[in-house]
């Protein structure tokens, strides 16, 4: 009988010990996804919190910044359009997704495929894509953006950052 209780409470405190340190790590764990986003809308990013969906890097600064809100409202995020843009290729959903970019021009949240890209911008992964909300002569539109995402044609290739940028 003794032993029974015994054993009974060491498995008792190693429970409690267990939950106690779940609760913790769920507390501290990165962001990744959000549910119930039914209104579709850009959600605000818990920087320094949230990890990047695609490449799992901590979103540091809303600068360049998107969205992927899927249709039964879970939220992606991402440091860089390039990220959303690669890790939506395969989704069976993406064409009924609702994507969102944070323009480094008005510095506001911009339906994605409304955006104008800047081709030798300056972001985290080194892709060059920046979201604008007005045009430049170096903008390209979301679906000339997303087809250079996909075929490798980005300042990250160093044939292509030699064709945009002119380096030698």
């Amino acid at each position: 009988m003794k032993k029974v209780f015994s054993f009974v409470l060491v498995l008792l405190i190693l429970g409690a010990v267990g939950i106690i340190i779940l609760s913790i790590a769920k507390k501290d764990a990165p962001i990744v996804v959000t549910k119930g986003n039914l209104s579709k809308k850009p959600l605000p990013i818990k920087l320094n919190k949230t990890n990047d969906t695609e490449c799992a890097m901590l979103i540091k600064s809303q600068r360049n910044a998107a969205e992927v809100v899927a249709p039964d409202g879970r939220t992606w995020f991402f440091d860089t359009p390039g990220c959303m843009v690669k890790w939506l290729q395969n989704k069976k959903w993406k064409d009924n997704a609702k994507l969102w970019v944070h323009t480094i021009d008005t510095n506001r949240w911009l339906d994605a495929k409304q955006a104008k890209y800047g081709i030798k911008d300056k972001d985290e992964m080194g892709y060059g894509f920046g979201a604008r909300e007005n045009e430049t002569k170096d903008t390209i539109d979301f679906n000339e953006m997303q087809k250079r995402m996909l075929r490798g044609q980005t300042l990250k290739n160093p044939k292509w950052r030699k064709k945009i940028l002119g380096e030698n």
